[in-house]
């Protein structure tokens, strides 16, 4: 893997030689914002597309699937019950952002005719990775039991980006969901824990063992991988190394580089109508 890499010019993966590196190092190799220049005019943007798309879209909005703050669902049904739905999961690190803030990714599949469903979830410090993780299920759990009520009734596609792809990873075996398409995920624990990330974190041995879904038996329904080229190489190589395993295992699922895309340009792919992540998106329930 390292060497077909290297043959497209990209750097090695910085977690092979992790233990010679600093803080500053370790720290700089999973951030994101400060690798992307226009980052903050980006999120900027996406901030205000999404405010103005709850506003304007027929949707149930912050409808609780749980007890906690966060944990409530917006929906955007479709103008067919049995239409698909695509269940997003934004990132953050699991500590930042909000479902509010990725609502302009409806416009994507809903121009198909598909219903969207963003979920939130607790953040850290207030939850652990363990809670997030089955806040995940819980509202699929939900989604299953009432997403008749509200119009949505069709096939779940679940789908995430950063954070939310590592999410996607963990809770892909859950009965509702038919496919998933992880995009820009983290996939190994293990280095996060070294990171600044973590003093919000707090990851334990246990969680790294069993919430890397490097680490984990591959779940044997169809998972599309997707990557910006211009992306961190931390995360570039957490997305080759997942689907390589998953081959492994004989897990179906494609390896889907976005030449050009670094890690926020690469949500434009999901927004677009004819966006190739929408594209990816729609043929997973075919």
């Amino acid at each position: 893997m390292n060497d077909t890499m290297a043959t497209k010019g990209r750097p090695s993966d910085p977690r092979l030689n992790w233990a010679a590196l600093s803080q500053a190092e370790r720290d700089a190799a999973y951030d994101n914002n400060a690798a992307v220049r226009n980052s903050a005019t980006l999120i900027a943007e996406r901030n205000q597309a999404s405010e103005k798309l709850r506003a304007s879209r027929n949707s149930f909005l912050d409808v609780p699937y749980g007890d906690r703050e966060r944990t409530k669902i917006d929906l955007y049904p479709a103008d067919s019950m049995t239409a698909p739905c695509l269940v997003f999961r934004h990132g953050g690190y699991w500590q930042r952002n909000s479902r509010e803030v990725f609502a302009m990714l409806v416009e994507g599949v809903a121009a198909h005719g598909w219903s969207v469903a963003i979920p939130g979830y607790s953040l850290a410090p207030d939850a652990s990775l363990t809670d997030i993780v089955a806040e995940i299920s819980q509202s699929l759990d939900w989604l299953a039991q009432n997403g008749g009520s509200y119009g949505i009734s069709g096939p779940v596609v679940l789908s995430g980006w950063s954070a939310g792809a590592h999410l996607v990873a963990m809770a892909l075996d859950h009965p509702r969901v038919t496919a998933g398409l992880a995009i820009s995920g983290v996939y190994n624990l293990a280095p996060i824990r070294d990171t600044g990330l973590n003093n919000a974190l707090k990851l334990t041995d246990e969680e790294v063992a069993r919430l890397s879904p490097l680490r984990l038996p591959a779940v044997h329904k169809r998972l599309d991988i997707a990557y910006g080229t211009a992306e961190l190489p931390a995360l570039v190589f957490d997305s080759i190394q997942l689907h390589e395993a998953r081959m492994a295992a004989g897990a179906p699922g494609r390896l889907v580089p976005i030449e050009g895309a670094d890690h926020f340009s690469i949500l434009s792919e999901l927004r677009r109508p004819d966006g190739a992540l929408v594209d990816i998106v729609r043929k997973l329930v075919r």
